[in-house]
This record gives structure tokens, sequence and C-alpha cells, in this order.
């Protein structure tokens, strides 16, 4: 397995990580409850920042060192979609992303997944397009922005200008949701003029 691979494959270990740090001052009943809440607001910071930037460190190193592998082409999105989930699930369950927005992009992540399996059992790829790569930087803008929401949370949760900031995000979520849609319906597309779907074909 090649650096670019392991970066991608770290994710896969960070993402649940990133679960449990983010619960555990739910699950653990300490004396401090203080400290628990303050390691855990600055580990979710440090995790997400890792995540993501393995994320862009592993696209880069790939193309610059000429170490795309099949492998890679698979694993990379996979993780992708395990760590951004992950990172809705936490926000959705906490009531910082709506839920219904959470269930778009669920959704949409595993229309996508079943979308490829067909057209790889007809041995055609799905490349990726633009509005993929714009639903893919607002995934991480978004979760990113409501992981800091969290953090806020957890260390200032008076702060007076905290309910503007929610509704900046709530546009912000929103917006994820109709590009998660927009190109979810790209993709469709030539599934669709393919003929793929059509049986015996």
């Amino acid at each position: 397995m090649n650096l670019p691979n392991k970066l991608t494959a770290m994710r896969l270990v960070m993402a649940p990580l990133f679960f449990i740090v983010y619960f555990l001052p739910n699950w653990v009943d300490v004396q401090n409850p203080d400290l628990l809440i303050n390691f855990s607001a600055w580990a979710l910071i440090i995790l997400c920042i890792a995540i993501e930037l393995s994320d862009l460190l592993d696209g880069i190193i790939a193309r610059r060192m000429n170490m795309i592998t099949d492998l890679g082409k698979v694993l990379d999105p996979f993780a992708d979609v395990v760590s951004r989930i992950t990172y809705f699930l936490c926000l959705a369950y906490s009531g910082i992303m709506p839920l219904w927005v959470f269930i778009i992009i669920l959704y949409r992540e595993l229309a996508v997944i079943f979308l490829r399996m067909i057209m790889m059992g007809k041995g055609v790829a799905m490349a990726a397009n633009i509005w993929g790569k714009a639903k893919a930087v607002l995934y991480a803008v978004s979760g990113f922005g409501g992981i800091i929401f969290a953090f806020l949370l957890r260390r200032i949760p008076d702060a007076e200008w905290l309910p503007m900031y929610k509704s900046v995000l709530f546009v912000l979520f929103v917006i994820t949701a109709a590009a998660s849609v927009i190109s979810f319906m790209t993709y469709l597309r030539p599934v669709i003029r393919s003929g793929v779907y059509k049986a015996g074909s």
C-alpha cells in the first residue's frame, strides 16, 4: 500500500475515533466534567483538521508522484463518505444539522454507491464531474463549520452571537443538501442514457 492509500486508510480509522470523542462527555461520568469537555472540544477540531488534511494530501501526492492506483480510486471516495457521514451523523444527533438534510445526504451517498456498482458491473466508470466536486467542497466546508459550532458550544456556550452563527450554518446546510441532490442527478442522467439499467442489457 503506497503513501496516498495509507493516508486514505487513516481516515477510516479517524472517523470512528471522531465519533467516540464527540460523544465521550455524554458517556463518561467523571469528577471534573469541564476538563473532559475541554479535551473533547479540542480533540474534535484536531481530528477534523487531520481528516480533511489527509483528504487533501492523498490526492495531491497521488497525482504529483504518479501513485494513482485502482485501490485508491475506490478507497478514497469510500473514506470520504465514511468520514463526512460520521460528521453529519454527530451534528444531526446534536440538533446542529437538520435531520432532513442528513437524510438527503445519506440517501444520496447510498444511491451513488448503488449506481457505481451497476456501472462497474457493466465495465463503465463513473467519472467525477464539476457538480460532484462542488458537492465535496460543500460537504467539507459545512462539516467543518458544524464541528466548529459544536466546539464553540462546548467552550463558550453562552456567547450571544452563537444563534446567528447557527442561522448561517443552517443556510449552508441547505445549500449543501441542494448541491447533493443536483450532483446526484448529474450522475443519474448518463446511467439512464446508457441503458445499463434495462433487463438483459
